[in-house]
């Protein structure tokens, strides 16, 4: 199966950029070079990309849509998490502009066999680094049940946490979970039937954040962003597409933080804490996407764009 993922917000999402010609960009989750062979597009013969996805699927096709540009563009396998490191690694200490498209890729949802979906039968898995051990078979089967619940009600945003993490430690005591299909059914019969009409799958939250924990999603954003602001070069921009609402106040609390940083009471006539503003907040609301892309994609529905540029 083709790598495909419909580039969400896409032009919004350049012009947020801002490229300069001769600049060095990073699209951190590269995908299937949906963003960055328009990057490309618009780099000169001294302009850079830089992309990184952890999968490996993605490298194999952005490799080869990327082709054309030559050696404009190096891609490296491995996670956002590492950008300082790969940036540094591929020779430059600052860059112009950095992408992170933070959404699961329509290849990853519809490749059965990854198990990111509840729609098809197969063995739970998740993984978007195959290479990891950790897969969403070992945290429905070996996780206490606090821990399932924390996860679903945090990361799924579920109010039937408690039950469906309640039914997964009752379900695996008689028999391991293995398959999707089989969590499918223990999150059903978690849900009040009442509950169930009009809400969508019952499983979608519980997938989602079980998806989240799996791939450490929140933990590498909240715990990266300093760094890639530190990253940019002076009126380098950061643009940020989030799908739920967890990564996007993460995104805006960080962007605020890191606009405004002075931490001494609104009382006190001067600054006295020392906290220096890295940049400026360009997106006041989130950019969403037009009626029009919502009606030609779906999965772009609640997509958010969030651009922060570095002061010079």
């Amino acid at each position: 199966m083709v790598f495909s993922h419909k580039s969400v917000l896409l032009n919004e999402t350049i012009e947020g950029l801002d490229i300069k010609p001769d600049g060095v960009y990073v699209d951190g989750t590269l995908g299937g070079a949906g963003h960055s062979s328009v990057i490309a597009s618009k780099l000169s013969k001294k302009g850079r990309l830089i992309g990184i996805d952890q999968d490996a699927a993605a490298i194999a096709t952005a490799g080869e849509r990327l082709a054309p540009y030559g050696d404009k563009v190096q891609i490296v396998r491995s996670n956002y998490e590492n950008m300082c490191q790969v940036v540094k690694e591929c020779g430059f200490s600052k860059v112009d502009g950095i992408l992170l498209d933070l959404g699961v890729s329509s290849y990853q949802l519809d490749t059965i066999e990854r198990g990111f979906s509840y729609k098809y039968d197969t063995n739970l898995d998740m993984r978007m680094d195959e290479r990891q051990t950790l897969n969403a078979e070992t945290i429905v089967n070996e996780y206490g049940e606090m821990e399932l619940f924390r996860i679903i009600r945090d990361y799924g945003e579920d109010k039937f946490a408690k039950n469906i993490a309640k039914h997964i430690v009752a379900a695996r005591a008689k028999k391991r979970i293995e398959t999707t299909y089989e969590l499918n059914e223990i999150i059903k019969a978690a849900i009040p039937a009442k509950m169930r009409e009009g809400g969508g799958h019952p499983s979608k939250r519980t997938y989602q954040a079980i998806r989240i924990e799996c791939n450490r999603e929140l933990d590498v954003l909240r715990d990266t962003l300093d760094a890639m602001i530190d990253l940019l070069a002076p009126g380098g921009r950061l643009c940020i597409i989030t799908f739920h609402s967890l990564e996007d106040r993460i995104v805006k609390t960080n962007f605020k933080k890191n606009e405004n940083p002075c931490t001494c009471p609104p009382s006190f006539p001067v600054c006295t804490c020392g906290n220096k503003s890295k940049g400026k907040v360009i997106t006041r609301k989130p950019i969403l996407p037009s009626a029009e892309e919502m009606e030609e994609n779906s999965r772009s529905k609640s997509a958010k764009l969030r651009v922060f540029e570095k002061t010079e």
